[in-house]
């Protein structure tokens, strides 16, 4: 009886875990129809349109009026701009709002609450996905995903992979040495994962796989957060990081590297890490190395304004105003050799600097058009999602209002290509926003 009452409840806590997270995602929901609404297709606007939007897919585009039943909403566009969904690839979800000291100390649920408030708040913002690139992303993509409560769509990493003395060891000092076979709090909480060989780098990596991470997110370098590694260290040896990718590659998905100096980022290659997160210090050769491997670069605005993360102490002001000072050498090498550029933020530890998310694609003005820019967060960010291949926990087309594609869209007051800073107030002007075919926000009635 104890036998067959412990199956049963296996078997309960399998469906719980495993079931797929498209289930909620998938109930279907009244049609919507977005009518008079240019589009935005990647390089301008559209003549006015219509969009029929059915369940969590666009079924329809026509210049002509779209017929339907009486139980279809119908939000009147008014020539304003109907685009997808933004997406930013690389948030850290549970380090947005707390302190470094809050994310370290409180208690857990507290950190949970708040991660949830932010991911709310994120998609409040526009933000319809994110690439979640280190932290204890996966109950509350299933609560999201469930319908519990609202935020994006996550593509969890789970567990930053560092070595011992890397960017992603939180640990205290009073920690180490470390037991044998003790894990500390951040590695208990799902912030870090740590390794200090291959075989390490296989267990931990396979954790967050089981656990349902998107893709795998490893430290190789210093950062200007770090705890203790620099900058300029190198971690993790190049068989520890293909160890990483075999692990990824066998359950159909990839790894993407925190590196900044160009030693890391070659390192990162030739082990075959498919994306470079930050890379500001790579000099001529690694960029070209990037273009001639397919690499893709998630570099962010680090350009010192207010939007950057702040730093109280001297090294790691130094430290950020060497990042800053790279930041526009690294566009330049991007655009010079055509290497596949994504956009993110990583804003850290600072609610008031989140509710800027939007406002770094302006920032990003400096280096490409508007509507390069819009295409990168919107179209291009959903080609470098799609790498998760059989771990996308998506599946479907994003990016782009077309026939078929999932139905994450803006309605945008104005014409953002013209005023991209509308999206630093999103409160005002993102006038309807939907997530998977369902309405989050529609203002449209109230102007």
């Amino acid at each position: 009886m104890i036998g067959n009452l412990g199956s049963l409840f296996a078997s309960a806590m399998l469906a719980l875990f495993v079931a797929s997270p498209l289930q909620a995602q998938n109930i279907s929901s009244n049609a919507v129809v977005f009518e008079d609404v240019r589009i935005f297709d990647g390089a301008a606007l559209t003549e006015p349109m219509n969009v029929l939007v059915e369940g969590n897919q666009i079924a329809e585009i026509s210049a002509d009026l779209i017929s339907t039943d009486a139980a279809t909403t119908r939000i009147a566009g008014d020539g304003r701009t109907l685009m997808p969904g933004l997406i930013d690839a690389h948030w850290h979800t549970y380090m947005v709002r707390p302190s470094m000291m809050v994310a370290s100390t409180a208690p857990f649920p507290f950190i949970t609450l708040l991660a949830g408030a932010e991911a709310e708040a994120t998609l409040m913002r526009g933000f319809t996905s994110v690439r979640d690139l280190g932290g204890p992303a996966f109950g509350l993509k299933m609560a999201i995903d469930r319908g519990v409560t609202r935020g994006p769509r996550i593509w969890p990493s789970g567990a930053m992979i560092s070595q011992t003395g890397g960017h992603g060891d939180f640990r205290m000092l009073s920690e180490i040495p470390a037991a044998p076979d003790t894990l500390s709090y951040p590695e208990r909480m799902g912030m870090s994962a740590i390794v200090d060989s291959p075989d390490e780098v296989r267990k931990r990596s396979r954790e967050q796989l089981l656990q349902g991470a998107s893709q795998l997110k490893l430290t190789v370098s210093g950062g200007v957060s770090s705890p203790y590694g620099p900058i300029d260290t190198i971690q993790l040896s190049v068989n520890e990081i293909r160890t990483a990718v075999e692990a990824a590659a066998n359950w159909g998905t990839y790894v993407t590297v925190h590196a900044y100096t160009p030693e890391a980022i070659r390192n990162a290659i030739e082990a075959g890490a498919k994306v470079i997160d930050h890379g500001q210090l790579a000099d001529e050769a690694t960029v070209k190395m990037m273009a001639e491997n397919g690499t893709w670069w998630s570099l962010q605005p680090f350009v010192g304004d207010e939007n950057a993360n702040q730093h109280a102490d001297a090294e790691r002001q130094a430290a950020s105003a060497e990042i800053h000072a790279g930041t526009d050498r690294a566009y330049e090498l991007a655009r010079k050799y055509g290497v596949k550029v994504a956009f993110g933020t990583d804003i850290l530890f600072d609610a008031a600097r989140a509710a800027r998310q939007g406002a770094q694609l302006e920032t990003m003005t400096r280096w490409y058009t508007p509507a390069e820019v819009l295409k990168m967060a919107t179209a291009d960010n959903a080609e470098l999602l799609a790498l998760s291949d059989r771990r996308n926990p998506y599946p479907g087309k994003l990016g782009v209002v077309e026939v078929g594609a999932l139905a994450d869209l803006l309605l945008v007051d104005g014409d953002p290509i013209a005023q991209i800073d509308l999206f630093a107030d999103p409160a005002k002007n993102l006038l309807v926003i939907m997530k998977d075919g369902r309405i989050e926000k529609n203002i449209v009635a109230e102007n």
